[in-house]
């Protein structure tokens, strides 16, 4: 559809695994946000279909879940907030992932929702 958000990937991360883990600099960041300002249970109701794998960190302050979409076999990261979705892109991350996880949580709302793009520089 003309309009609609290509999920274009400008930046990706870099990792560099020297001393011991993993230190992660630059990347991309797509911040979605419904028009109604409320992301409630569309978050988890996406996130439980059968095509999502996804595992959540505890203790921080919003939820951050690693999403693997097992029919495009790509992965990214996930932050809810109330108001908005973040997706982080990581290095394996596939442009067409992202577009089915926006896809689905339109899917699960009757509102619009914004699409920014945000790039880090390392």
């Amino acid at each position: 559809m003309s309009g609609e958000p290509a999920f274009e990937i400008p930046v990706r991360p870099e990792c560099d695994y020297s001393g011991g883990g993993i230190t992660r600099t630059g990347g991309t960041v797509f911040s979605l946000v419904p028009e109604d300002g409320a992301v409630g249970e569309r978050l988890g109701r996406v996130l439980a279909r059968e095509r999502y794998t996804a595992g959540d960190w505890f203790d921080l302050p919003s939820p951050v879940y690693l999403v693997h979409d097992r029919e495009l076999g790509t992965v990214f990261r996930v932050v809810g907030y109330e108001d908005r979705v973040e997706l982080h892109v990581t290095t394996t991350t596939e442009s067409a992932g992202l577009r089915a996880f926006y896809d689905a949580l339109t899917e699960e709302s009757d509102t619009e929702w914004a699409v920014d793009c945000e790039t880090i520089e390392g």
